[in-house]
């Protein structure tokens, strides 16, 4: 790791410690606050990627991985009480889903985006989000709340989330859990559109010092 590392070390540190915090608060009846501040770290990892190089985003990504098994390691012990229950703050459910979503989405953003590199300036940054989001949000969703993965946490009740009901409220009868992944999917894909601009703004700025005499 190098000096330069490390705002994006820190940057995805922060985006990943904030999201775990704002995960537990809604926006709205579909959404959670960290819908929109956790597709930032895809910004991030693709900010270093460009700038430094796939090894560096990687290293990036690994920082954020620990940081957020950290936090759900912690949540996991901390207890609360709702309705004649006590209950962790985090499901091993949850944290296991959001590991591995989070690993297995920001390493394949890493390989799409250095495959991409040599395209058009948007072509890596929007392909290897776009797919790296989608791929994020069906795991996460599928492991933690998905009916068919009760083996996983059998003390753990998620029949809540496998309530059959219309499709964000209008559409066909789906579980809940499909329709908080459909929006927060929704949500990824346009904050990946939002985030070209800062990407192209940071990249050329950070290029145009680095060719300055």
């Amino acid at each position: 790791m190098t000096r330069t590392h490390i705002p994006g070390i820190l940057a995805m540190a922060a985006i990943v410690l904030a999201s775990n915090i704002l995960v537990q608060f809604l926006f709205g009846q579909w959404l959670t606050w960290g819908a929109f501040t956790y597709p930032l770290a895809f910004l991030v990892t693709d900010l270093m990627n460009r700038l430094y190089g796939a090894p560096a985003a990687r290293k990036v990504v690994f920082a954020g991985f620990i940081v957020g098994v950290l936090c759900s390691l912690i949540g996991t012990q901390i207890m609360l009480q709702g309705d004649g229950y006590t209950y962790p703050a985090v499901t091993l459910r949850i944290a296991l889903g959001s590991g591995l979503a989070f690993l297995t989405a920001q390493m394949m953003d890493v390989a799409i985006f250095d495959r991409l590199r040599s395209g058009a300036w948007w072509r890596a940054p929007l392909a290897s989000t776009l797919i790296g989001s989608s791929l994020d949000t069906a795991i996460f969703f599928t492991i933690a709340f998905s009916a068919g993965l009760v083996s996983l946490e059998p003390g753990n009740d998620v029949s809540w989330a496998n309530e059959a009901l219309p499709l964000l409220g209008a559409g066909p009868v789906a579980p809940l859990w499909v329709s908080l992944a459909v929006a927060d999917w929704m949500v990824k894909l346009g904050l990946a559109l939002i985030a070209l601009l800062p990407f192209r703004v940071i990249v050329s700025s950070v290029l145009a010092k680095r060719s300055a005499p």
